[in-house]
């Protein structure tokens, strides 16, 4: 690192660092003394940086012209070395400039932080800390195994993706040849084997958490979610009928389309990762790559929910059942969302969204049969209004549809950073 250590002398540098935790992580050594000139062996304004080894383009636009500089202040600090030693990792770990400006910004640094480090946005910044920080052409190459674990981990993460549909495919089918004790059995077997199969799906592949698992909550909200779409709007039909005085019927095929979409989702969230790193590459500014993923996230969510529709189709087709566009399609559209920022490490919002989804469907079942008591009839009005002008399936599509679509605004906001798709360290 010849160079990490030269003195900025461009047009407006500071007379000390940027802030407090750029000075404090420089040495005893590295801070200049007050009133003292640069050291000995470092740049001067007269005398222009060279080029690190291996940056691409022209030079820095503050290295130019080195005659038209001013001449050095004594006891200038460069303030983008202070940068270099807090992001050092980052700098030595990255194969490209961009991946520093993903980090960058994931550490809350924006173009108008950049302007105080002389460059006019994070791209120029993230130029020459990478051009500083010296590597050799081994570093940046993957291990030799490397590329027989990628070619393998297309292949599994794809057929996991379907391991859920299957089971859930033939639990079905199980339950359509078996009853009594038989048909009960089957059922919990069904449950548990599409409950691991969906774990097996979503630990490995582009729906994948890498660095945190999701919250009890939010597995709390979502196995509510989905009790809710298999047994819900039937408990409600026989609440308002005075029941339910038997077995609640269970609508299969919601269900069944939720689970089957598994596949396209995660196919889906790999298109987004791929199509969001090729713009990632080829943008020359935040603001370019932002307004070039916006609509791949909107197009990608569109694709899921094409899919989904055509699933809800044939298994209402298949099952002889009333297709419920409306409820399965708002909670699946809930769902993916949720799965996809939570992917990309934005966990909160998805799992407050869950909770509202949730707790709007309690509420709708507890005013129902809380309408029974004396003097409490008024309470199940506003549900059997709603259920009366558009049938039981627009519950869950009031519940969800709303939350999911604040959630997409949310996604457009998040999953539109450089720093969402950066990759970690080690992916193939």
């Amino acid at each position: 690192m010849s160079d990490v250590g030269e003195v900025d002398h461009r047009p407006g540098t500071p007379d000390g660092p940027w802030d407090a935790g750029s000075w404090e992580a420089l040495t005893d050594q590295e801070r200049p003394p007050p009133h003292a000139g640069p050291a000995p062996g470092h740049q001067t304004s007269r005398e222009p940086a060279p080029q690190a080894a291996g940056a691409t383009g022209p030079p820095f636009a503050g290295d130019a012209d080195p005659a038209r500089m001013p001449p050095a202040r004594r006891g200038a600090v460069d303030p983008v070395k202070a940068l270099l030693h807090r992001h050092l990792d980052l700098c030595e770990r990255a194969v490209d400039p961009l991946e520093i400006v993903a980090g960058l910004e994931a550490h809350g640094l924006t173009d108008r932080a950049a302007a105080r480090f002389h460059h006019r946005d994070l791209f120029s910044l993230a130029e020459e800390m990478y051009a500083r920080v010296p590597r050799d052409g081994d570093r940046s190459a993957p291990p030799a195994t490397a590329p027989a674990d990628a070619s393998r981990e297309p292949r599994a993460w794809a057929v996991l993706a379907l391991l859920p549909g299957a089971l859930a495919t033939a639990t079905v089918i199980g339950l359509r040849l078996t009853d009594g004790r038989i048909r009960l059995a089957a059922c919990a077997l069904g449950v548990l084997a599409v409950a691991f199969g969906l774990r097996a799906a979503l630990a490995r592949g582009p729906l994948r958490v890498p660095a945190h698992r999701p919250r009890a909550a939010t597995r709390a909200w979502t196995c509510w979610l989905l009790a809710y779409a298999l047994f819900g709007d039937g408990l409600l039909r026989a609440a308002q009928d005075g029941g339910p005085d038997g077995p609640v019927p269970a609508a299969t095929a919601p269900v069944l389309a939720l689970v089957l979409a598994v596949g396209p989702a995660a196919w889906c969230a790999r298109l987004l990762a791929l199509r969001a790193r090729h713009r990632l590459a080829a943008s020359r500014g935040l603001e370019d790559f932002r307004s070039s993923v916006t609509p791949l996230l909107l197009g990608t969510v569109a694709l899921f929910l094409c899919a989904l529709t055509a699933l809800l189709a044939g298994c209402a087709a298949v099952l002889h059942e009333s297709p419920a566009y409306a409820g399965a399609g708002a909670l699946g559209a809930l769902l993916m969302l949720a799965r996809l920022l939570t992917a990309h490490g934005f966990g909160r919002a998805p799992a407050a969204a869950l909770g509202a989804a949730a707790a709007v469907e309690a509420t709708a079942l507890a005013t129902v049969f809380a309408g029974r008591l004396p003097g409490c009839g008024v309470l199940a009005t506003p549900v059997r209004t709603v259920t009366d002008a558009l049938g039981t399936d627009a519950v869950p599509a009031v519940a969800c549809a709303p939350v999911a679509l604040a959630l997409l605004v949310h996604a457009i906001r998040t999953l539109t950073r450089a720093s969402a798709h950066a990759r970690p360290p080690g992916s193939p």
